[in-house]
């Protein structure tokens, strides 16, 4: 997995198949969780102690870094962030973002 924040931008001209985004993120070894979030949707300056990776099915989501860094994330685009990474993220435009994320290490807390 990466030790830098980066981006994959989506090459194909068709929409991503959310099924198929799950079966890559399974198979690169990360448990797969689906979020939604509503238009105007913010998070704070966090970070986890995990590696994680969010593929986006819908929608737009911006992403600063903590080097104040922005990046967009359209539909097909994901991202990689490493553990500790503190980051904000945001809904943009009047849609929600439908995403999977993945993650190398689920707390016990998160497990329902």
């Amino acid at each position: 997995m990466s030790t830098l924040y980066r981006i994959a931008r989506w090459p194909h001209p068709y929409p991503p198949n959310p099924a198929m985004l799950r079966f890559e993120l399974v198979r690169e070894g990360y448990m797969v969780f689906q979020w939604c979030d509503s238009p105007e949707k913010f998070y704070g300056g966090h970070s986890h102690p995990d590696e994680q990776s969010h593929w986006i099915v819908s929608g737009s989501m911006e992403i600063t870094i903590e080097n104040g860094e922005q990046f967009v994330l359209e539909a097909g685009d994901r991202d990689f962030i490493p553990a500790n990474t503190r980051h904000s993220a945001r809904v943009i435009g009047d849609h929600s973002v439908l995403y999977l994320i993945g993650t190398t290490n689920v707390p016990s807390e998160e497990i329902t």
